[in-house]
Parts: C-alpha cells; structure tokens; sequence
C-alpha cells in the first residue's frame, strides 16, 4: 500500500479544541505527515460516496474516527470494499446506547447492535483500553480489534502538566463539575457526601487552567454512569499524583501500567507511548498478511471452461487450489467438442460439472457464475495457469481499484479491435493500469453478472469480455483494470504460461472453424455496439 491516509471524522481539533477524540486524531494526523504519508482529513458532514470513490482509486486508506454524522451512502460506499479503511474506536458506537454498561456483562443484545457492517468490512479497528478492546470483540464477534493501550496528549499538554507536579496541595477531592450527564457529576456528589469526602467541583474550557486546579487536590473522585472507553483526565490526574477514587468502567484502569507509574514516570511513560501507538497503527494500515486472512472470508467461486483442451484442466486445478487465497469451490463447465470425448473429467478435483450436450461458446460460463453464493467470482480460460498469489493480487488491487480485474488487459486505440495496446501477463506491466477490458481470466463481485445480462449482446459468438465491461461501466460505473504483473515476480500473475498453452490451433482466433479476419470482424462489432451506447474508453475513442 502506497502511504496515502484519508482522515474522516465528525469534528477536527478546530472545531472542537478539548475534545479526547480531536485531540488524539490530530496528534495522529501530525504523525502521519510527518512520516511522508500523504494525508486528506474531510468532516463527515462535507464528505460523500465520490470521495470515497475517487480517494479510493487513487490508493487512499481510509481512517475513520468518529462517524455519527456519516450519511448512509457514505456508509454503503465504505463498505463495499472490505479492508480499505480501519476504525479508530473512541467510545461504543456498536451498541444503541454507546454504553455497554447498561447490559449484563457489557453484552448488548442482538437487537441493540448497530453499524455492524462498517465494523466487520474494517482492516482494523482500534481500542484505546482492553476492557473496550475485549467489549467489541464480544459483542460483534470480531477478531481483528488491536487494543492500543493508551491514549495521546500533545507535548504542550504533558508541558503543563509536567508544570504542575510540585504545586501544593489541599486535602480535598477534585470533581469534574460538568453537565455532560455521561460525567455523572450529581452522582458523584453524592458519593463523595455519604462518604464524607471533602471536596471541590473543578472545571475550565482552558486546559492550563484546568490541569492546575486538579494539581491542587490531593485526589480525583469519579463515578462514571458509563463505561469509559479510556478516561483521559484519571491519567492526567494520575500524572498529578492524585489519589484516583473511581470503579473500573475506565479503560484505563484495565491497563497492565496503570498501577506501576504516576508522577513524572507516568508522564514520560505516556510521552514515549505515543511514537509506540502511532507505529501500531501504522504497521496494522499497511500490513497485508492479515487481510489476506481475512478476505478469505469473503470467498472466491472459480469457475473453469473446458471445450478444446481438457489435458489442461489438472495443472489448472492445482495451481488454483495452491493459491494464499483458496477458492471456496471449483466448478467445471464443459461445453461439447468431440476433443473432450473420453476424457476422465468425474477424476478431477473440483466440487460441480455442468456436463452441456450444446457449445455454449464464451457466455455459458457467465451464467453458471449466477449460480455462485460467494462475493468474488474468478473465470479462467482454458489455457490460463496463474501463479500462486494470482488472487490475493487481485484482492489487494480490488481495494485501491474496486473494479473487474483480468490477467490480460487491452487498451483500444481506435473503434478496430486488433488495434490496441495490451498489459498484464503479455507486457508485464509493474502498477495497476486501467483498461477497456480484459481476458484469460476475470476477477470479479458476483452482483456484478447483473451488468452483463441486462442487455443481449450484439452476437452470442464472440466479445463477452467486451460487453462484460462496458455494460459494467455504463451502467454500474465500474472500470476494469489488469492488477500489476511485476516482471520479477510471476507469482502475481494471472497467467504464466500464457505464451506457452495459447498458441496452437486450438485458439479461437486461430482455428480453422473461425478464420483470423471473422474473429477480428466480431470483435470490431461488439466494440462498435458499446461505443454507440455511450462506453467511455480509457482513450475515449469517438
């Protein structure tokens, strides 16, 4: 992944200049600027369903923070590319209350649930405590939560603490005076008052201001009404070396340092911690182990073509089923040709035969693919090898360029087919290129298909790759591109004897049944129809 970070939230440190969540995303998004990522920050009220589009094929990871105010087309466009963004989780937006507390053992109902598909479609999610870290998992029934451990204060902000160690103090408890019903004030109020506590109600927009009136009390007594995700200002209280009187909903309670440090060794614990905190998120963003783990959730359907050759069909099986990313099942087309007569094909290892007594050609495959119930369906030609990490390649490239991939892309240079400029296993090419079409094989979301049938083609004998793509981009808005084939790695690739099994007479554009020109001549056609029905090439070809 290229280092590109889109920022969203409901509200930024200029809007809200105390606020936990703005502070400790601006913080971030220092941290990422400084370390050469490209960096985008838009407010959830400014932000729609194109930018995520754009940003997104431009190679932009998305970093959402708070998101209350996201419109649900934003939304359905973030989730429609599971990976492309992480989660940066500040309180309980999960559950309908945002309070887990409110449940016996913090487990929400089925019913209370909420914004679940944005949590399971994330790369990540990060907590800033365990005891949330461990209520998200729970209550999603998610896996891949990271718990950062802490929360981030700016160097001004720990500067003035740091400021205020040694100011004396008086013997009285400190109270957060705030009409925030979360912060429980009346509550703790009476708390402190049944307990006998002394004590002083505190509270200034002004942090300086506010930081030496909690210094100047020998403790801080909060009662918390919900269950604190983090809860800054204990630690700040701790840094002050204030006697903390509280319960455990504070997620910072539930850290392994919390009883270890106060005074100056929790502020330069807390100062060290945040290069720690950002690295985690950063390695998390960019690392692609994991979502190769989890993509394979997802699931992929293959489906392969048997008409001329099926001596192919076992080394294709088996580099398919070697592939980082598996299928969920294999199935076999089989269109009739007397080439195919005797042939073992029960032998082979894949999971469904459409045996067909009738040559369906190029679509018949496409339709068997309607019949498939996983997100992402692969087709490969009869003479299409791929290497190993051929659909993980494509997975990483559906989230930077969500689109039909192939392992052969074709680029017109005119309304002539034959001419075009070629990339993928052919040519090698070393980035993501957009393209018209492709062939030897597709990658694509099964929902997709819907494209292809919604109009008969122009002839049923030819050009389905054609009218795969520019149904997809006239109707669906989806482009087609050829995931990267870098020369010294052939495992990326879709093919890798494409030079090698497609060039004998058994090919379609070179057999004898079909002469050269016809071939070529059906294909013009197919091209012609897309371009009279408004299909905007990578050239625009008029």
């Amino acid at each position: 992944m290229m280092k590109k970070i889109f920022y969203i939230s409901d509200f930024f440190k200029s809007d809200v200049r105390n606020g936990g969540a703005e502070i400790v995303d601006d913080i971030l998004l220092n941290y990422f600027r400084q370390d050469g990522f490209e960096v985008v920050a838009f407010k959830n009220q400014e932000l729609t369903e194109n930018h995520i589009k754009l940003y997104r094929k431009s190679g932009f990871h998305f970093l959402v923070s708070n998101f209350t105010l996201m419109s649900d087309s934003v939304s359905d466009e973030l989730v429609k590319v599971p990976n492309s963004y992480s989660i940066m989780e500040h309180d309980h937006k999960y559950v309908m209350t945002r309070d887990p507390a409110q449940y016996k053992d913090f487990l929400a109902p089925e019913s209370d649930i909420v914004n679940r598909e944005i949590y399971e479609n994330a790369k990540y999610i990060f907590a800033q405590s365990k005891i949330q870290a461990e209520c998200i998992k729970k209550n999603l029934k998610i896996d891949h939560v990271i718990n950062l451990g802490m929360s981030l204060w700016t160097d001004e902000q720990l500067n003035i603490i740091e400021s205020n160690l040694e100011n004396p103090k008086a013997d009285a408890a400190a109270l957060l005076n705030s009409s925030n019903p979360t912060k429980n004030t009346m509550e703790t109020i009476d708390h402190c008052n049944v307990k006998k506590i002394k004590y002083n109600l505190i509270g200034s927009m002004d942090y300086a201001t506010f930081i030496k009136q909690l210094s100047e009390h020998s403790s801080y007594v909060f009662i918390p009404a919900v269950l604190e995700s983090f809860n800054r200002v204990i630690v700040e209280a701790r840094m002050l070396n204030c006697k903390i009187l509280s319960t455990s909903w504070n997620g910072c309670i539930s850290e392994p340092w919390f009883p270890k440090y106060k005074g100056k060794e929790l502020i330069e614990f807390v100062r060290e911690q945040r290069t720690r905190v950002y690295n985690d998120i950063k390695s998390a963003i960019l690392k692609k182990t994991n979502l190769i783990e989890r993509v394979c959730q997802s699931n992929v359907t293959v489906i392969l073509n048997a008409y001329r050759r099926p001596y192919n069909l076992k080394m294709q099986i088996e580099a398919i089923r070697n592939q980082t990313i598996p299928p969920k099942q294999i199935w076999l087309w089989i269109n009739k040709h007397q080439d195919n007569d005797g042939f073992d094909f029960d032998s082979l290892n894949v999971d469904r035969i459409f045996h067909n007594d009738y040559n369906w050609k190029f679509y018949g495959r496409f339709a068997a693919a309607l019949l498939a119930d996983t997100e992402y369906v692969a087709l490969y030609d009869d003479d299409t090898i791929p290497g190993s990490q051929w659909h993980e390649n494509c997975l990483q490239t559906m989230g930077t360029h969500e689109g039909i991939l192939g392992s052969a892309g074709i680029i017109l240079k005119s309304k002539e087919y034959i001419n075009h400029d070629r990339c993928g296993w052919p040519t090698q090419n070393n980035d993501i290129t957009e393209v018209d079409l492709v062939g030897h094989s597709w990658f694509f979301k099964r929902e997709w298909l819907r494209y292809l049938w919604q109009e008969k083609p122009t002839t049923w004998d030819n050009g389905e790759d054609i009218q795969f793509a520019f149904m997809a981009k006239i109707h669906g808005g989806i482009s087609t591109y050829c995931p990267a084939h870098p020369p010294d790695n052939k495992e990326l690739h879709g093919s890798i004897l494409g030079n090698e099994l497609g060039i004998d007479d058994k090919a379609t554009s070179t057999n004898s049944s079909v002469s050269h020109e016809q071939f070529f001549s059906q294909r013009d056609i197919c091209v012609q129809a897309g371009l009279k029905k408004g299909w905007k090439t990578v050239k625009d070809i008029k």
